[in-house]
């Protein structure tokens, strides 16, 4: 497997992937492909990885800036990230996510942010922080992961691209 920033040839195949990932799953609205899309659009795709196996796209990750009530600076959010349904459970996400994040710190980003499966991303050292929240979210399925230092406290605010339909 290679884990290698996006392309401009591997658009049409991430959209395709995201889908595939998220068609089966109840909890999503099914707009991840959209959402990743926008992003790009606006420039604020900061950083955007896909996983290949002989040569063909099989999971992707997308990181983005949030904005922080307190103006700290330099956090991302983590998602959507999808692993094509035949390769899910063989450690692909996890590869992407750990890549993702280690990239980010190096560009000196200084904490990530997410909405998601705590038993899954915990393994991540992503945890609930009562310091930061994120509005009209459970605080159980929102979680940060500080590169180095405390959380800052306040409110985050995903890119509005999170809510593209189309």
């Amino acid at each position: 497997m290679i884990i290698r920033p996006e392309g401009p040839a591997d658009l049409g195949g991430i959209t395709e992937l995201t889908i595939a990932a998220f068609n089966t799953l109840p909890i999503s609205q099914h707009t991840e492909q959209f959402i990743i899309t926008a992003l790009r659009r606006a420039g604020d795709l900061s950083l955007s990885l896909v996983a290949e196996i002989d040569g063909h796209l099989v999971g992707h990750v997308a990181f983005s800036p949030v904005a922080l009530s307190d103006g700290t600076t330099d956090w991302y959010g983590l998602g959507p990230v999808s692993v094509l349904p035949d390769f899910q459970r063989q450690g692909i996400g996890s590869a992407l996510i750990k890549e993702g994040l280690t990239r980010l710190e190096t560009m000196g980003g200084r904490g990530c942010a997410l909405v998601g499966d705590p038993a899954f991303y915990s393994r991540f050292g992503f945890r609930h922080c009562p310091e930061l929240v994120l509005p009209g979210v459970p605080p159980e399925v929102f979680m940060v992961l500080p590169f180095g230092e405390d959380a800052p406290s306040g409110e985050i605010t995903f890119h509005e691209a999170f809510l593209a339909t189309e």
